[in-house]
This record gives C-alpha cells, structure tokens and sequence, in this order.
C-alpha cells in the first residue's frame, strides 16, 4: 500500500517554494518542485520559481493518478485562486469518475469543444459580414467593388442585422430590411439582398447557423416582395446625340477649366469619369502615345491601354505639372477632381447629357459611321466580351487597329463630317 503523504493546513500551503538542482552542472539553481499535500492521493501543488526580474512566483495544482494504463498529470487550476480545500475537492470527484470508468481528460475536452461551439454561435451578423468581406476582397476585382459591398452593408444591413446574433435572424428581419428600399431602390436592395443571402449561407457552411436561408428568393422571399423586373427601370446614362457633337467640341474647346479639360480628354480617350480623375503622369507614355490604366482602377479589373490621339497629346503637354500630386487633373485644392466637376462643365454650358453619355455618342458614332470590327469598338471601351472566341481575339488589345479608330474619332469630333460612306480601319472611306 502506498504511503500517504502528511495532510497539511493552508498555512503550511501558503509557505511551500520552488525547489533547487540536486546535482550537475546547474545544481543550486532554481527549479519547479512538486509538494504533496495530503487528504487525497496523488494531490501536487507546484511552485516554479519566479522569472528574472519578477518577485511572483507560479503555483498550481496537479493530481497523479492512475486513469486506464496511463498515468497522467491533471491540472487542477492556479494557487491561491483555487483554494487547497477546493482542490482536494476537485481531486476527490476526478478520482470518483475514473472509478466509474469516465477519463476526466475526455470529459474536458468535450466540454471545451462545447464551449466553443456556442461561443462560435454567439457572433453577430456584423462579425460574420466582416469575415464574407475579407474573404471577397480577394476575389473582387477592384478596391471599388470591395468599398461598394462594404457601404451596402453599412448603410441597408447593418442597422436591421447589424447586432443579431448570425443564429437568430429570421425571414421577418431580412424582410424589414427590405421593404424600405425595394420599390425605390430596386437595384440596390437586390445586391443587398444576395450579399446578406451568401453571408448567411457562409455562416451555416461554417456551422454558426441552422435552416433554411431567410434571404434566398425563390421559393421564399419572392412572395412577399415585387419582382424586381416589375418595379424597376434601366436608367441610360443621358448621351449627346452623334451629329451635335463636333458643334460641342469646338464650344468646350474654348473652356480652359481643369474640368473642361478633363472633359475634353475623357471625350477624346472614351474613358470612364473615375478613370480620367484618377489618371496619373507615370501612367502616360508620351513616347508611345499610350495611357494605360492599372487593373486596380478598371471596372473590369484588367489593366487597358488606351491609344493617344493627337488633340490629347496636345492636351496633355499643354497641362501644368503639380509639386506633390502625381495626378494629371488635380482640382484647384491640389487633389482629384470631383466626379460632378465635369457634370457642373456640362450643365454650364446648357446641356443635359452626362461625361458617362459620350461613351454612348462614342459608340454609336463606331456603328453608325464606321466599318471597325465591333471587338475594336468594344475593346475601345474597355467592354470585356462573355464570347470566349472574341475574348480570345481581345488578347492582343488590338492596339494598332484602335489607334486607327481614335484617330478617326478625333477627326469627327473636330471635323464632323457624317456621310453616307463609313470611315474604316485604313482611316479613310470604305
């Protein structure tokens, strides 16, 4: 029978330290010594002697007991958190389920990973949003369409699902969410509504809810709200018509704004608004008569490169260079042009059409009074086309060919010139 060990009294506790080597190179240092404390066998506290520079020293409890074949070291909690009649305690009932054929290690660790679980589950929409987001700013292809998704939900979800816990939103929320928006914002409430429906899916992939999906539409939401086709309208962006623009061109040419000028360039290139206000010097080649703008400003995501015309080259030289500012169009505060600047050019002059528009005129011009290819005129706009032979095709970006097409177009845009014959890839009549 094993010899039991003296039960002390928690004064007697309180006064154990760490011990000292015995022997060898390190002997006399100091080092963790177990005590045994009586009233249960195999109950240790452990003192560890304190760290360099700390006066606290670490003690903690441990029971040595037999469970199965394995002798393991149980950790009963820290001294003096865990009292000595506490831990004698513990000791007592651990000893009590291994009699009864229970692991006290297996009961632990199941209940940890039932802790966990409903911790997990104890995390808002708004946490869980953030995890979709990170996880879709590596799959989108801009900062823009990353910032876009991230304002959606602040402003439309976030204060209907924002503080719910993932586990508890039902279809009544996500409906509530939505009606506000659905018939005024069609278009808007829709993405809203299909980030929330994957944000819930991703929560219930990762086991943070159960059921059914309140935001799926079919089958579900598409009783209680319109369909959106129904209620919804596509909205042109407003756009000059082909045979008044040369007339304009000379007009604006007489402005000698930074946002005429912007406007002017954006014509002459077919460029987007955010594409022209975000230009920057470095990404101009005079040499090369090239602009090309970085994957991280295209809507796309794939860098472009947009050939120079003459009248933009002209432009460009003419523009003043800004200390501080890479920009080429840098408003008067010394930072990027805002984008109603060429809105405000626009209604300045007594029209009703906006920058976007003159893509519209471009494009119409292209049909209309040119023999391009179409894949010249759409890769002209930076349209990338869904027909794998025509997206093959666009590799190349068809640079020559679209500097043909740009040079024609600023001959009309200066000159006019709308005939029955069209103009065609050799620059001249077809």
């Amino acid at each position: 029978m094993p010899k039991l060990a003296k039960e002390l009294s928690d004064s007697h506790v309180r006064r154990l330290k760490w011990g000292a080597v015995q022997s060898g190179p390190n002997k006399g240092k100091p080092c963790p010594k177990l005590h045994a404390v009586g009233g249960v066998g195999g109950l240790y506290l452990q003192c560890s002697p304190p760290a360099s520079g700390n006066d606290t020293y670490a003690r903690s409890w441990l029971l040595k007991t037999p469970v199965g074949n394995d002798r393991p070291e149980l950790g009963l909690g820290p001294y003096p958190e865990v009292t000595l009649a506490m831990a004698r305690q513990k000791a007592r009932e651990l000893k009590d389920q291994i009699r009864q054929g229970i692991d006290p290690r297996v009961t632990k660790k199941n209940s940890r990973s039932m802790l966990l679980a409903e911790q997990a589950k104890s995390v808002t929409f708004r946490t869980v949003s953030g995890m979709y987001i990170k996880k879709k700013a590596r799959e989108l292809k801009t900062a823009k369409q990353v910032q876009k998704l991230t304002a959606h939900l602040e402003t439309y979800a976030y204060p209907y699902l924002g503080k719910l816990l993932i586990g508890d939103i039902e279809r009544a929320h996500v409906v509530k969410m939505l009606q506000p928006i659905w018939e005024t914002k069609t278009e808007t409430a829709s993405r809203v509504r299909a980030s929330v429906e994957r944000i819930l899916d991703m929560a219930g992939a990762e086991g943070l809810r159960a059921g059914d999906n309140p935001a799926r539409w079919k089958g579900n939401l598409e009783l209680s709200l319109p369909l959106p086709g129904k209620i919804s309208k596509v909205q042109h962006f407003a756009a000059m018509p082909a045979d008044e623009l040369p007339a304009f061109m000379r007009e604006l040419a007489t402005r000698t704004t930074i946002g005429a000028l912007a406007l002017r360039f954006g014509i002459l290139t077919a460029a987007r608004s955010g594409e022209i206000r975000g230009a920057t010097w470095d990404e101009i080649d005079m040499d090369a008569k090239v602009w090309t703008i970085p994957t991280d400003r295209m809507k796309n995501g794939r860098a472009h490169k947009v050939p120079l015309c003459g009248d933009a080259l002209t432009l460009l030289t003419a523009l003043p260079r800004h200390a501080g500012s890479d920009l080429v169009f840098v408003s008067p505060r010394g930072l990027m042009l805002s984008d109603a600047t060429m809105t405000k050019v626009l209604k300045a002059m007594g029209h009703k059409v906006t920058q976007h528009g003159f893509r519209a005129t471009f494009r119409t011009w292209a049909q209309e009074h040119t023999t391009y290819p179409e894949e010249v005129c759409e890769l002209a706009l930076a349209h990338v086309n869904s027909d794998a032979t025509r997206a093959a095709y666009a590799r190349s970006e068809l640079i020559d060919k679209r500097r043909l097409l740009m040079k024609d177009w600023e001959r009309f845009c200066r000159e006019g010139l709308l005939t029955k014959d069209k103009v065609g890839s050799a620059g001249g009549k077809s």
